[in-house]
């Protein structure tokens, strides 16, 4: 359905993520804006789990080789199909033979670094555990357990009646559902097992400060700067089993924020862990920006859930209401 003709390191196939093998060892993987893939998989009428592109390396360039519906989520990357700009968050449709250009991501107020390429049908891929997701470090998965290559092509799976839902697209839940502090992206977060063996300045500095976003950060974790978080005495731990949104603090300090592609155990203590409504705010977030955190509890966390769950239901009711109203035209 589409040949790939230029992307980058680390732009790979996923879908919602791989659930109910962590007993065997195997990480969830998925999109890390798995808002943004859900909100896709809606514009084009498609099963929740469908697979997608996500793509956090740019220029990435692909050639439609037959007819396609198609949408982009996440991070609004100048696209071009030929040479007519597309609108993000919007169904558009391909004729074969087009090609689609993605470029470098505009930086808005809620800055984003991922985008979601979604095909009516979903990317045509093998299930592996129970998911289509990439996992690289495993090596299966997504298309042959790697990242996209030139050259490659991607197939779709049986696509739903879309074209009712042309001309037709969806805000973005960073405008529907903002969450700032002081200008920067926040994300909340519950204290963790070993919160209270933190210093009382480390937990300010938890709540209070800007965290830096590092070069040294993926799909696995993203690791973060800021004032070293030191703990009241030494802490052992044995490995246990974590997941993403852990934050975890190794001895400099430094936290780490587990992400979708996060080993299933680990040893360090654990000072928080982002509510999984919010997982989708940090892995959009640049390398090299800042963020905050904000605690929370758990019945806030809860309804943070429960928000999540009704814009996308409020999403599909505009599609198939939308869908509705075209077809009886």
């Amino acid at each position: 359905m589409i040949e790939i003709l230029i992307t980058g390191a680390l732009n790979t196939v996923q879908d919602q993520g791989r659930r109910g093998a962590l007993k065997w060892g195997v990480g969830t993987s998925g999109a890390l804006d798995d808002l943004a893939l859900s909100a896709g998989n809606i514009l084009l009428g498609n099963d929740a789990h469908a697979a997608g592109i996500e793509i956090q390396v740019f220029p990435f360039q692909a050639r439609f080789t037959a007819d396609c519906a198609f949408a982009i989520t996440g991070a609004d990357c100048q696209a071009l199909l030929d040479d007519r700009p597309l609108p993000p968050w919007w169904v558009q449709t391909a004729r074969a033979g087009q090609i689609l250009n993605l470029r470098i991501p505009q930086q808005g107020a809620w800055r984003a670094s991922r985008s979601y390429l979604c095909l009516a049908g979903g990317v045509d891929v093998p299930v592996v555990l129970g998911s289509r997701s990439t996992q690289l470090r495993g090596a299966f998965g997504g298309l042959d357990g790697r990242e996209l290559r030139n050259g490659d092509r991607l197939q779709t799976g049986a696509a739903s009646s879309v074209a009712r839902r042309t001309n037709f697209g969806l805000n973005p839940p960073a405008l529907d559902l903002p969450l700032m502090v002081n200008d920067l992206p926040a994300v909340r977060v519950l204290p963790a097992a070993e919160y209270a063996h933190y210093t009382e300045a480390a937990h300010h500095a938890l709540w209070n400060e800007a965290w830096k976003i590092t070069p040294h950060s993926n799909r696995y974790g993203f690791r973060l700067q800021g004032t070293p978080l030191d703990r009241l005495a030494p802490i052992e731990t044995r490995s246990h089993g974590i997941v993403p949104g852990v934050i975890q603090v190794p001895p400099n300090g430094q936290p780490i924020v587990q992400m979708r592609d996060a080993q299933p155990s680990g040893g360090y203590p654990k000072i928080g862990v982002v509510i999984a409504a919010d997982l989708w705010r940090l892995g959009q977030a640049p390398i090299g920006s800042r963020i905050r955190f904000i605690k929370t509890c758990w019945s806030e966390a809860i309804a943070a859930e429960e928000q999540t769950t009704r814009w996308l239901a409020d999403a599909r009711y505009l599609a198939d209401l939308h869908g509705d109203r075209a077809g009886g035209r």
